[in-house]
């Protein structure tokens, strides 16, 4: 049974998806949910999983303190699902390959700071976009540039509003993110 450690900054939709998925798993399990938000929606749903539950401080999680406490629960993967801060190189080194992150649209395009949640569903309007999509990739050092692992395209072009083509995005987000990480910790 391999270990997964998620984080997340939000109401944790996705989080709540992964640790529902593997908790009918015999592959892994989600030992523990790090948030850097106190009142994250991901608190309550990791409470009802019975996951233990880490908060932490910006400066906790740039100075070492968070990859201290990680330790402790020997991660196979790191799953980043709705976290928001830049994930610092301390963490990234001690687990190479080990950190995944989920991005709400077809990477390369709408990449880098600041292109979160509804940014970058309005950005993919204003720019006339026919798809969007989801990309899963390895973490590095800068914004949404790691190694893609899995994108799945859905199209757009009915869409008015961001938050139309964010219920679109989420369904797969959804449907392939448990899978892929299940994918990842069978094949290593």
């Amino acid at each position: 049974m391999k270990n997964i450690v998620l984080f997340a900054s939000g109401g944790g939709s996705n989080a709540e998806q992964i640790m529902s998925y593997f908790s009918q798993k015999n592959t892994a399990k989600v030992v523990l949910v790090l948030t850097n938000n106190a009142n994250a929606g991901v608190l309550d749903k990791a409470k009802a999983h019975n996951v233990p539950i880490f908060v932490f401080t910006k400066e906790e999680l740039n100075n070492g303190f968070v990859l201290r406490h990680l330790q402790a629960f020997n991660p196979h993967l790191i799953v980043l699902a709705g976290f928001l801060l830049k994930f610092p190189a301390d963490i990234i080194e001690a687990y190479p390959h080990s950190v995944i992150n989920i991005h709400p649209a077809l990477l390369p395009k709408y990449g880098g700071k600041g292109m979160y949640g509804l940014h970058v569903h309005r950005a993919v309007l204003e720019n006339k976009e026919k798809e969007s999509g989801i990309t899963i990739h390895y973490v590095d050092d800068n914004y949404d540039e790691g190694n893609i692992i899995f994108q799945q395209a859905v199209a757009v072009e009915e869409c008015i509003t961001p938050e139309e083509v964010a219920l679109k995005v989420l369904a797969l987000e959804h449907e392939h993110f448990p899978a892929v990480i299940e994918q990842l910790i069978l094949n290593n």
